[in-house]
């Protein structure tokens, strides 16, 4: 299906966005060496500081869902993009390392706004969900890849208070083009069931009763099922992404092989796990490709279990040489971001359109909140364990995965899935 002008409008805005939001996002650990000597404070301070500015990034996705239901996805996103843009400025007149804390507080709960209020648009906007799903989640890989290092590399010739400012410049020229930038974010609909989405997107979804009422029909429905496998997906994705680094970077391959010129803080570990983010954007697009040929619940179950395999693999594969590991990182990168579009396709299938930002909402409490938790009991597992136990507990939570896929496989159909009845409050 070639993509309308519509769902190019869309896609090229939501694709900015969500670059921009992990360009800001994977930029902030690289000030925190710069503010040790800044500011004169413990790595235990600068920790909780840059925790005030990832803890609302997660948990703030439900009451961003929801406002998206209820002014509109795109009015959302703007503000997402102004906003976090606006906190990294802040950056540039902070005189302790408190109005350090304040602007990335500010940050986390503006950025948490982009994932539920960007997937609604496009889930209700776009017709070819499946390759705009997969050209987004390859613009986010962009920003990961790019915001540390243009960042690190900033530093190296400007003042850090001046490097928050420059970053700033990407965000508030992606706002401008959101504000002139005019498409339908209702033209997915056609064939949906019937809702009363006007083209501000306002669902006419109330705060108390309506939140309630529309949380109780969506658990109520396969979207528990949907919920509880995006969870499982951040268990994994957030344990093998945060300890994989310093991993790679111990493995006998990776030693007596030196870095380039310049570039002596980077291990070979370091180029590797980069090439897994570039794989990853491959996997993005194929499984974007696939969500609209195979049965998204069928794409979980073959991903999941694919990724239970890698888990396992791990151990022997880093003890047969660098080729094997690099190989076996590229896989693993395909693997684990080619799971990202099956998802967000199931969150559109399994879920009615008037309660789309809300759906989204928490599937990414699920993924990047109750997914964190994989941090901590990772680090545990690495100190008092074996990484052997650490990847074979990640191959079982991607078992448990694929078969909640499975239940949702063989469950009711997607056209069952309950609609909300409007609740006293939308009256």
């Amino acid at each position: 299906m070639e993509l309308t002008d519509n769902d190019r409008s869309i896609a090229t805005f939501t694709m900015l966005a969500h670059a921009v939001v992990h360009w800001f996002e994977l930029a902030i650990p690289i000030f925190l060496v710069v503010w040790l000597d800044a500011f004169e404070v413990s790595v235990a301070v600068v920790g909780v500081v840059v925790a005030l500015g990832y803890v609302p990034f997660g948990l703030g996705a439900l009451p961003a869902g929801l406002l998206a239901d209820r002014y509109g996805p795109k009015r959302l996103v703007v503000l997402c993009l102004a906003g976090t843009s606006v906190s990294f400025v802040t950056l540039a007149v902070a005189t302790s390392i408190y109005a350090v804390a304040a602007s990335l507080l500010c940050w986390g709960i503006l950025a948490s706004i982009y994932h539920p209020a960007g997937l609604a648009l496009i889930s209700t906007g776009v017709e070819d969900r499946g390759t705009v799903f997969a050209w987004h989640g390859i613009a986010g890989n962009v920003g990961i890849a790019l915001g540390p290092f243009a960042t690190a590399t900033l530093l190296l010739v400007l003042e850090w208070r001046l490097v928050a400012v420059a970053l700033a410049v990407p965000g508030l020229l992606a706002t401008l083009y959101g504000l002139r930038l005019q498409f339908d974010p209702t033209a997915g609909l056609e064939g949906d069931s019937e809702s009363d989405t006007n083209a501000d997107g306002d669902t006419g979804s109330r705060a108390g009763s309506a939140f309630v009422s529309n949380s109780r029909t969506l658990f109520a429905s396969s979207f528990l099922l949907v919920f509880a496998v995006v969870t499982f997906v951040g268990l994994y994705y957030r344990g093998v992404l945060t300890y994989l680094p310093e991993l790679l970077g111990g493995l006998p391959a990776m030693e007596g092989i030196e870095p380039p010129a310049g570039l002596e803080e980077l291990s070979l570990g370091d180029y590797v796990y980069v090439g897994l983010l570039v794989a990853g954007m491959a996997g993005q697009y194929a499984a974007g490709k696939l969500t609209s040929r195979v049965a998204v619940a069928r794409g979980l179950v073959a991903v999941f279990v694919g990724l239970a395999i890698l888990a396992v693999a791990f151990v022997p594969v880093s003890a047969m040489g660098l080729a094997a590991i690099v190989l076996y990182c590229v896989v693993l990168g395909f693997s684990l971001f080619a799971i990202e579009p099956f998802y967000q396709e199931a969150v559109a299938v399994y879920t009615p359109p008037e309660s789309r930002g809300l759906s989204y909402g928490y599937t990414y409490l699920g993924m990047f909140g109750l997914g964190s938790l994989s941090i901590a009991f990772g680090g545990v597992l690495l100190d008092r364990a074996t990484v052997g136990v650490f990847f074979g507990t990640l191959s079982i939570l991607a078992l448990i995965g694929a078969g909640l896929s499975v239940r949702l496989l063989t469950g009711p159909s997607p056209t069952d899935t309950e609609v909300p009845e409007p609740t006293a409050a939308d009256d």
